[in-house]
């Protein structure tokens, strides 16, 4: 999930905005491979059904300088099959802005599956509010409106959970780990998207969010109770397994 500004415009429903594949109006895809490559990557990947294409356009119109929180397409078509290839019954989002990963998401968990949303705005969430019912998913999702990490504390004790996304503000990146991964079943999955932020976290003189970045990979890299890669998806997805 980034936020940088874009230019507001009009789409149709079931056109998406302009990108290598899919348009800059959105989230910028696999950006740590060459333009030419990422845009080969998201034209070999099942694209975004109609729905999906509908909510992008929606985003780029009502949130012109937020749509580029919003995860890429391929990103999504990676979630919607992990949470299938897991069987996944219990899963907890952090981040929802719209919907896109939490309909992605939902879709690929079991027909009894339960999708916990995180976040803070009534006025994103409304959005994607909508599209979960249109998706017919609404019975499927619980979103908790408030302070994340206060709803993390709240879920029950113990090694429950199935699936677990991050897609948050980076300085609380650190805290939302500690709370989930204790929560993880054995084989349960947590990914934590923009670990790579844009490169930033290479810098000589990091500013305070690439720091917070810079320690949290390094937090989750000594975390002895998952085995991580991190891989070049999006703006880098860290994918942690609980052993």
């Amino acid at each position: 999930m980034t936020a940088r500004g874009g230019a507001r415009a009009r789409l149709a429903p079931g056109r998406l905005p302009r990108r290598a594949g899919y348009g800059r109006l959105m989230a910028s895809g696999s950006e740590h491979v060459s333009p030419g490559l990422s845009g080969y990557l998201a034209g070999h990947s099942t694209p975004p059904d109609a729905l999906l294409r509908e909510l992008i356009a929606e985003t780029a119109e009502r949130f012109p300088d937020r749509v580029r929180m919003q995860i890429g397409p391929e990103q999504g078509t990676f979630l919607t099959l992990l949470a299938g290839l897991m069987g996944a019954r219990h899963a907890v989002e952090v981040g929802t802005f719209t919907g896109y990963s939490s309909i992605c998401l939902a879709r690929g968990m079991a027909a009894d599956g339960r999708l916990v949303c995180c976040d803070i705005s009534e006025e994103w969430t409304s959005l994607a509010r909508a599209y979960w019912q249109k998706a017919g998913l609404a019975d499927r999702i619980d979103l908790r409106l408030g302070p994340a990490l206060d709803t993390l504390r709240a879920l029950p004790a113990g090694a429950w959970l199935d699936l677990a996304f991050i897609d948050a503000d980076r300085a609380g990146l650190t805290g939302y780990w500690d709370e989930l991964v204790p929560r993880l079943r054995p084989g349960g999955v947590v990914l934590v998207d923009n670990v790579l932020l844009h490169g930033r976290v290479l810098d000589p003189e990091p500013d305070a969010e690439a720091l917070a970045v810079r320690q949290f990979n390094e937090h989750a890299l000594a975390d002895d109770r998952v085995v991580l890669a991190m891989l070049p998806i999006a703006d880098g997805l860290t994918v942690a397994r609980r052993q």
